[in-house]
């Protein structure tokens, strides 16, 4: 018997492992696991199908001039008195949350890192390729198992858990994004269901006996439909592995602009499981692009003026925290997109105090904590909410005096539009992209941690521009020519920048050109991912 035949013979009936067996991947990959996983699938998949498919006739819709707006038919549930469930004690404190992608050394530098919460990431920080996401529920299972200890190949440094680590919560793909490399009664999986399945199947019990429990954060929910479909699953997997109705808790992103319309539903349908909602920033404003990409009414100024301060993003967050602390629930801050910049002590210290103040804006407005992405930003933010917010939350403050309606959620920036701006977006997208090829998610650009959510705002605006041929610096008209002329310029500029050699090395051509395609497509690409997810291993 061949050692396919003999894998094969392992597995629940129905179900196929495409991607190559690595060093320990039978121990995530078992036949109880993936039959629970493939119960999942075969119980909820048509539902996200179908709710996918009605994402897609609601943007037909904005693409015929509709723009988002509050359901007649939820009124009830925005205009009741309810409360979410009751918060476990390790989550009642989140004044400072780290993020970052699943490998070994991350996880253990992030729950190092003097974080209250440490937010391990399958989706945005990390590129799906078929060894990262199976690699990474080993290392979160080593974690709950206390053998999580890493020493690095190349320079013998060891890694080591502290006592008192962060509080793991996990983000699982969002329901769009598929698992290849598992299909289930010959369709493929869905990587939103393999990630949380293999997750909460191996780390639910574990996780409980330590104090803690099995907590996720959910990305890219567009509808209160998609977030009910979440709790159905919960209330499946906490039957199915004997677990009681609550144990599980998930953090909803609000990172979708109809999501914001829909922010006291998705609490009430998750009200049993709930722990809060966060400003999940640079996607939000991907989705504002995206949602209204046909109407030229809502063409953005450069990214670097669409900041928290001022138009929809302030309107969304007041109205979260407003929202979270009725009901409840923890309201996050966003994501400080900042890194250290190293042997430039001027730009290290302008990019602190940008951070700085951007944690004071979301600790005096109410927020209960916010989200960095590098272990040297704790301490900076973790100050600002010792100094403003000495409690563990702030649940007491109810933002009454807050109003914000449909007008004020569709703001839009004012700003100017630049070249300068335009060509940035390429080196950005063009960068993250030829990193997410080689499988990496998490990238830093230009003293910036990009992830997918920033690339797609380059992507979204650099097709906005293009098809209604924006003006930029008062004169330039932009269009493909200008795309593929400054494009080609661009590239140049960052073959300089990173040295012919590791340029050479790179996936470049293959980036240049899906990103290209996509900037230029006639119909609006709903997400980068999607199609790159085929060049991937």
């Amino acid at each position: 018997m061949s050692l396919a035949e003999s894998r094969s013979t392992q597995l629940p009936k129905g179900v196929v492992v495409k991607g190559a067996m690595g060093d320990r991947f039978d121990e995530i990959l078992s036949h109880d696991a993936l039959a629970f996983v493939a119960d999942l699938q075969r119980r909820f998949n048509e539902t996200r199908k179908r709710l996918l498919a009605v994402r897609k006739e609601r943007q037909k819709r904005f693409d015929a001039g509709e723009t988002p707006d509050f359901l007649a038919e939820t009124r009830h549930v925005r205009e009741g008195d309810w409360t979410v469930a009751p918060i476990p004690a390790d989550l009642l404190d989140r004044r400072v949350e780290i993020t970052g992608p699943v490998d070994r050394k991350m996880i253990i530098n992030a729950l190092n890192s003097g974080a209250k919460v440490f937010m391990a990431d399958f989706e945005d920080a990390s590129s799906p390729v078929w060894a990262n996401m199976v690699e990474g529920q080993i290392n979160l299972k080593d974690r709950w198992a206390n053998r999580i200890d890493f020493t690095e190949p190349s320079t013998g440094k060891a890694y080591k858990l502290k006592d008192k680590p962060a509080v793991l919560i996990i983000r699982p793909r969002g329901w769009h994004l598929p698992e290849r490399h598992i299909e289930i009664d010959g369709e493929v999986a869905s990587g939103s269901l393999v990630d949380f399945g293999l997750y909460v199947f191996h780390n639910a019990k574990p996780a409980l006996a330590q104090g803690s429990g099995p907590y996720f954060y959910l990305p890219k929910l567009e509808s209160h439909l998609e977030a009910r479909l979440w709790n159905d699953v919960f209330v499946a997997a906490q039957n199915a592995l004997g677990l009681k109705t609550g144990t599980i808790k998930a953090t909803v992103l609000i990172e979708t602009l109809p999501a914001a319309f829909e922010m006291d539903e998705i609490l009430h349908e998750l009200r049993d499981h709930m722990a809060g909602l966060n400003c999940g920033r640079w996607d939000y404003i991907f989705s504002f692009i995206k949602k209204l990409a046909r109407n030229e009414a809502y063409v953005l100024p450069d990214r670097s003026q669409v900041v928290m301060t001022k138009a929809f993003l302030r309107a969304y967050s007041l109205l979260l925290i407003k929202t979270c602390h009725r009901r409840g629930a923890f309201a996050m801050g966003g994501m400080a997109a900042q890194i250290p910049v190293k042997n430039n002590p001027e730009a290290n210290a302008a990019a602190f105090a940008k951070v700085k103040a951007d944690k004071e804006r979301e600790a005096g407005d109410g927020h209960d904590g916010t989200w960095v992405a590098h272990p040297d930003l704790v301490p900076v933010a973790m100050e600002v909410f010792d100094r403003l917010m000495p409690q563990q939350n702030q649940l007491d403050k109810l933002r009454e005096d807050v109003s914000v309606g449909r007008e004020q959620l569709l703001e839009v920036h004012q700003g100017t539009r630049t070249e300068e701006g335009f060509r940035e977006n390429i080196r950005v997208g063009v960068q993250y992209l030829e990193a997410w090829l080689r499988g990496r998610g998490a990238v830093p650009i230009y003293n910036m941690m990009e992830d997918a959510a920033t690339a797609e705002i380059s992507r979204a605006q650099i097709w906005q521009f293009v098809q209604y041929g924006v003006e930029v610096d008062g004169g330039t008209k932009v269009d493909a020519d200008l795309f593929k002329r400054c494009l080609a310029e661009e590239m140049e500029r960052v073959k300089g920048e990173v040295g012919p050699e590791n340029y050479a090395k790179g996936r470049f051509p293959e980036a240049i050109e899906l990103f290209s395609k996509l900037s230029l497509a006639p119909e609006f690409e709903e997400f980068l991912t999607v199609p790159a997810y085929g060049k991937l291993a």
